[in-house]
């Protein structure tokens, strides 16, 4: 029996996108990358329900208001960060200054 083999999520798009936008047949895409035609139909179907904004399954449908929390966390984060990173260089500028003369 042959060994179950796990893909990327970048090398099932990639696959999936040689379907969708470049043409390419199932079998063509399947023979050049040694994939099964069952797995590559339904990464097709994944790649084009996600490009409708169709939820995949297995994941979770994000509003825009959700998407929008996790932006706004994740700058926060990063805003977190700078202002950590300026108060150890101020620091740093205040306990010698002529050392930067």
């Amino acid at each position: 029996m042959k060994e179950r083999r796990v893909f990327s999520r970048e090398f099932k798009h990639r696959a999936a996108s040689m379907v969708i936008d470049d043409g390419c047949s199932v079998q063509e895409v399947c023979a050049s990358l040694d994939i099964s035609a069952t797995a590559l139909r339904r990464w097709v179907d994944q790649v084009r329900k996600e490009q409708k904004g169709q939820p995949v399954q297995g994941t979770k449908a994000i509003t825009e208001d959700q998407r929008q929390i996790q932006d706004l966390k994740a700058k926060i984060k990063r805003m977190e960060m700078e202002a950590e990173i300026l108060k150890k260089a101020t620091a740093l500028l205040m306990s010698d200054p002529d050392r930067f003369r």
